[in-house]
């Protein structure tokens, strides 16, 4: 089964409780960095890790709505979010429990930093209804994930 697990860190969040703002030129810092990466090689020799990011700030993003038949595009940073995705990991588990055992090993949890990680299963096709399937079958799109998985 795969999750996503999109780390939330207190950082990127519009009020932060604790710590620094993420704002223009914001890095973690280096000993952040070295634990997360020993987190990161644990998913990797237990065969669990698909794929890994961090992500820029807000200050940096752009979030595009659609309502009313209208499309706006905001720049960042977006004042009304509430909680903001900083990063995530995609793992291949055998169940939801395992994907927050994981979660709860991760290094930016374990300190009181108030960095939260969401666990989320990602739908697998084999799950839909037979017509949904079909709707969704794209040669082309089967192709490109391929392309970029060889590349990686």
């Amino acid at each position: 089964m795969r999750f996503m697990m999109f780390m939330i860190p207190p950082e990127y969040q519009p009020n932060p409780s604790k710590g620094k703002k993420a704002e223009e030129g914001f890095a973690p810092t280096a000993e952040a960095v070295a634990e997360m990466s020993k987190y990161n090689e644990d998913m990797a020799k237990a065969g669990i890790l698909i794929s890994l990011d961090g992500l820029h700030p807000l200050l940096n993003g752009a979030r595009v709505t659609y309502k009313g038949g209208k499309t706006t595009v905001t720049d960042g940073p977006f004042v009304e979010a509430k909680e903001v995705v900083g990063g995530y990991w995609l793992v291949d588990v055998k169940s939801k429990e395992d994907a927050v055992e994981w979660a709860k090993r991760c290094p930016a949890v374990k300190v009181d930093s108030g960095a939260t990680i969401e666990v989320r299963q990602i739908f697998d096709w084999s799950e839909m209804p037979p017509e949904v399937r079909k709707a969704g079958e794209s040669k082309v799109v089967q192709e490109a994930i391929e392309k970029n998985r060889r590349k990686s």
